[in-house]
């Protein structure tokens, strides 16, 4: 059931009661957990934070705590599956549900009892209606005790024969109503996508109670950047209206107190920690752009380099040692270069944010310090570890892990850029007919990074429109990828993520989830769909061929 007042049906219902907080191990996830925790922490509510990265921890964290707790908070995950028959709960558990993932499952959203669904009003969900998809089960079998004795044989034949008729019309008809409930269905479930974003949610949820924070503010500043683009009018209002007192010279804040702005930037990865050169080779954007792999590309970039002016031992030092005259004028230098290079999108719109006059970062930069940390390959304990590192580096005291973030975050993109070079000049993305696929081997450096269903998620990302780029053929700059890399050598699985097609919409729907369980159970493979991305699934290598083929014909 859809939550209509956040505030009344949710939070005030769960204020005074024990609370289990469960979350998804993905940036938007951490954010709104940030934001609740921060409002728990004001009403002094009582909650344990379990973290989850699939549908096997949630059920493994649901089993353990669920003699303790009877409310269960969910943040994105639990939306787009049966959840009550998946955890099989007592009656008088309830769960609200915050998630992003689309489309939501129609026995959750009819659920009137234990299943609330925090989800912003304007959202265009398309639910299908209760009539289409349920119905009454009819007892369509007549009690033969009602028939008289004492009827003539005639009108005993004549009422059978009437009988016969309705049956079998009834019989017709529900035939029909099951074969267009199959038909809505499908065209509801077919597509995966993301709706509004869960910080975004829980944002509102505290603006309305008047408990919204600067810090707050940032937690969706950084996610409206990374996925949300259509939310930046309605943010750049709150962040004028939290943040305007450093424009009054007589009630200015202190330079040492955290500010949010609103501006244009360069779209170069972590170009700020980094070297310019550095983040020129590793941004996707531009080495798709001028073709990097190539020797070609490499001498474009000295050309685009030259260009500008910029000397060769300026941009390979790091970005806060350039000279300042340079660093002045240099927005306008690289994207007045840029446009006579073919990137006419090098500017973006983003939000950053100022810890007095060291720190500054971007909502790019945070985005990729806390994937990062999530995905982390370097055992330091406990499975959840990396969970709480990355949780910890969003909050302004916890420079330090920040910046451990940014230093894996560069190493990931390193790694992302060589074997996206790799794969482009070995010619390893092959074209399956209605899909481009490309499968990483074991023993390929940093393939245990890409075991991760993000990092192999971004290195799709980058290949696919690396590709694109490079090939001369029409058709396949159309088509969609499917990727693959080793996930376990000693279970012989493979990890798999189907990703849409590179276009210039940002509302991309993805249609993997559906066709993979599809093309699974059609050849009996054994694969565990175990991610809460429909379109990322586990493997065994021995099934690989066949999942493929029937997938080959299933998209044909």
């Amino acid at each position: 059931m859809f939550v209509s007042d956040c505030r009344r049906e949710f939070y005030e219902a769960i204020v005074s009661q024990r609370v289990l907080l469960l979350v998804a191990s993905d940036v938007d996830a951490l954010c709104a957990c940030k934001i609740l925790q921060a409002l728990f922490q004001c009403d002094h509510v009582q909650y344990t934070l379990v973290p989850v990265s699939g549908w096997q921890e949630l059920e493994t964290a649901f089993l353990e705590h669920k003699d303790q707790f009877k409310y269960f908070v969910l943040i994105n995950c639990g939306a787009n599956v049966d959840l009550l028959e998946i955890l099989q709960p007592e009656d008088d558990t309830f769960f609200f549900i915050c998630d992003s993932h689309r489309p939501i499952n129609v026995v959750n959203v009819y659920n009137d009892t234990q299943i609330k669904l925090l989800v912003k009003q304007d959202d265009d969900l398309d639910v299908p209606a209760y009539d289409d998809i349920f119905r009454d089960e009819e007892d369509e079998e007549e009690d033969s005790e009602n028939e008289s004795d004492g009827s003539e044989p005639s009108e005993k034949r004549r009422r059978f024969e009437e009988d016969v008729i309705e049956r079998t019309m009834k019989r017709r008809q529900r035939r029909e109503w099951e074969a267009r409930r199959r038909e809505i269905l499908f065209d509801y479930e077919q597509y995966e996508y993301h709706g509004t974003s869960s910080a975004m949610v829980m944002f509102d949820l505290a603006w309305v109670m008047s408990k919204d924070l600067n810090d707050m503010l940032w937690y969706v500043s950084i996610i409206i950047f990374h996925r949300y683009v259509t939310d930046i009018g309605i943010l750049q209002r709150h962040v004028s209206r939290h943040n305007h007192r450093n424009e009054d010279e007589e009630n200015s804040l202190s330079i040492d107190c955290m500010r949010i702005a609103f501006e244009y930037d360069l779209r170069l990865a972590l170009y700020q920690h980094w070297s310019l050169y550095e983040s020129l080779c590793n941004t996707s954007y531009t080495s798709a752009s001028l073709k990097l792999w190539s020797v070609q590309g490499q001498k474009r970039l000295q050309e685009f380099l030259a260009d500008m002016g910029l000397p060769l031992k300026q941009v390979k030092q790091k970005f806060n040692s350039m000279d300042m005259s340079l660093k002045e004028n240099l927005r306008e230098m690289i994207e007045e270069s840029a446009n006579k290079f073919g990137m006419k999108d090098l500017r973006v719109q983003t939000f950053s944010i100022h810890f007095g006059f060291k720190n500054k970062f971007s909502a790019s930069d945070i985005v990729y310090a806390t994937a990062s940390l999530m995905e982390n390959i370097e055992k330091e304990g406990p499975e959840t570890t990396n969970f709480i590192k990355a949780l910890d580096s969003l909050s302004r005291g916890n420079l330090d892990k920040l910046h451990q973030g940014l230093d894996l975050a560069k190493k990931q993109l390193r790694a992302i850029q060589q074997t996206v070079a790799s794969c482009i000049c070995t010619n390893l993305v092959i074209s399956q007919g209605p899909f481009l696929y490309c499968s990483l081997m074991e023993g390929t450096p940093d393939v245990k990074l890409f075991s991760k269903p993000v990092s192999l998620c971004l290195l799709s990302k980058y290949l696919l429109k690396s590709f694109v780029c490079s090939t001369k053929n029409k058709r396949c700059k159309l088509l969609p990828l499917v990727m693959a890399a080793p996930m376990d050598v000693e279970q012989g699985t493979v990890i798999m993520v189907g990703i849409p097609p590179e276009t210039e919409s940002s509302d991309k729907k993805n249609f993997f989830g559906r066709a993979f369980e599809k093309a699974a159970d059609s050849t009996n493979s054994r694969t565990l769909h175990n991610h809460f991305d429909m379109s990322i699934i586990e493997l065994k290598t021995e099934d690989r061929s066949k999942f493929l083929d029937a997938l080959i014909s299933l998209l044909s």
